[in-house]
């Protein structure tokens, strides 16, 4: 791999460390305690929702003593936010955010965030330390590939590449060719972006007939969609590189949230100084001790424009102690949501656990989408999965399929029908994946 020996200077690498992220799990508490206290006091003063929520719960932000009190609190969902679309979530004057960002309100309104020069400046701190924690250091060039403008990814990253003292090259998503190039003539070290449009930057070394593990890159962050490690050992075999999961979403600050440690790469340090993690039952909404898996929930404890209490962010994951940051626990790397499940003739099934089993042939590159359908009464899922050029015949490699068809039946519990297709015929991703196509009769 090429990347920084830690172990060698593991004495410097440690003093460059914000003192937060060297702190005992006693000192991380303390701080929360303290913080949370002001942030639900903060959002029940200012925020009319948080007033009558709270108000109706029979709960006041005096109420609130030590950690666990939080789940007295109750939770914030998405429709809460669109339903104060679009500025009734803030809890500072409008005249006092300097930015807003949103999403893209593909199924309805969009979600809307603000931010005061001060949750700006926390946000940049906090990627500039994700950053760091991923292999960058200061003077390295960035090449930023993940998508500018309402969504928070680049800009986002952007601000917290400046603040770490690297020179940010502001590419934005799409143009793959274009990509190529800058990344051939400016010779960055790092590289943001979506671990599926990292797919197709690799096609387009390939297509250009470049070897991708000659490249510059030393240290990729990904994020914004999930991903599996059988994703990330292809990602590192092909560029030689180190491939890190990053953890954001706008409702609590956009990319930022926690990052995985070059280092170990064994599950994402939570930044527990600014957001406070708690995994639910996404049935129950009872708390789930650290290690067991559920449903994702964060609250802020230092955002001024925007605050968010216990927001269920329908990602699935559990919570571990931390290792390379000790004072921080981690979250296991999330490979599905609550709202991205399908459902197939009774037995759950995510796209990553599909993408794990493509990824284990050396027939498909990665590149794949599935088909929910229904025949009479029964439900079918179709797989097209995209073959590499060094293995497409046009025959359809039905014995490769096939092998794959047992292996989903063997270890997920469905009957699924695996077809291969072209090299460069299915679309391709300029930021999230859209992996599933439901073309099943609604009612």
């Amino acid at each position: 791999m090429a990347s920084i020996n830690f172990q060698s200077h593991a004495g410097g690498y440690r003093a460059e460390l914000d003192e937060v992220e060297r702190a005992s799990r006693d000192e991380i508490v303390a701080l929360q305690t303290k913080r949370l206290a002001w942030s639900l006091a903060h959002a029940y003063d200012n925020v009319g929702h948080y007033k009558r929520a709270f108000d109706t719960a029979g709960v006041h932000p005096h109420d609130f003593k030590q950690l666990s009190d939080l789940a007295k609190f109750p939770f914030t969902v998405k429709a809460d936010l669109r339903d104060n679309y679009p500025f009734n979530m803030f809890a500072v004057p409008r005249e006092k955010m300097v930015r807003v960002h949103a999403s893209s309100g593909t199924t309805g309104k969009p979600i809307v965030v603000g931010y005061t020069k001060a949750d700006i400046d926390m946000w940049s701190d906090v990627m500039a330390r994700s950053i760091r924690a991923a292999g960058g250091r200061t003077g390295m060039i960035m090449h930023n590939a993940y998508g500018y403008g309402l969504f928070t990814g680049g800009i986002g990253a952007h601000y917290g590449a400046e603040k770490l003292g690297c020179t940010v090259v502001p590419v934005s998503g799409g143009m793959t060719e274009r990509q190529v190039q800058l990344i051939n003539d400016f010779k960055p070290d790092i590289i943001t972006v979506t671990p599926s449009y990292m797919l197709a930057i690799s096609d387009e070394f390939k297509k250009q007939k470049l070897d991708p593990r000659k490249s510059s890159l030393k240290f990729g962050i990904f994020g914004a969609e999930p991903w599996t490690n059988a994703m990330r050992v292809e990602i590192e075999q092909t560029f030689d590189m180190d491939a890190t999961d990053i953890y954001g979403l706008s409702e609590v600050i956009g990319p930022g949230v926690a990052q995985e440690c070059v280092e170990t790469k064994d599950g994402l340090h939570i930044w527990e100084d600014h957001f406070y993690p708690e995994v639910i039952d996404p049935e129950t909404g009872a708390v789930l001790p650290d290690g067991e898996k559920g449903e994702l929930v964060f609250t802020s404890l230092t955002k001024e424009a925007f605050p968010i209490i216990r927001y269920r962010t329908r990602d699935l994951t559990r919570l571990l102690p931390g290792t390379a940051r000790p004072g921080m626990r981690r979250m296991e790397k999330v490979t599905g949501r609550s709202d991205d499940m399908i459902i197939l003739r009774g037995v759950n099934v995510f796209p990553t656990q599909i993408e794990e089993a493509l990824l284990a042939t050396d027939w498909c590159g990665g590149h794949f989408i599935i088909e929910l359908t229904r025949d009479g009464r029964m439900d079918e899922m179709t797989v097209l999965a995209e073959a590499r050029p060094e293995h497409w015949d046009g025959s359809g490699l039905t014995t490769h399929t096939e092998r794959v068809a047992t292996f989903i039946k063997n270890t997920i519990g469905i009957s699924a029908r695996i077809k291969a297709v072209a090299p460069e015929t299915l679309e391709r991703s300029l930021g999230k994946a859209k992996r599933v196509y439901d073309k099943r009769p609604k009612g």
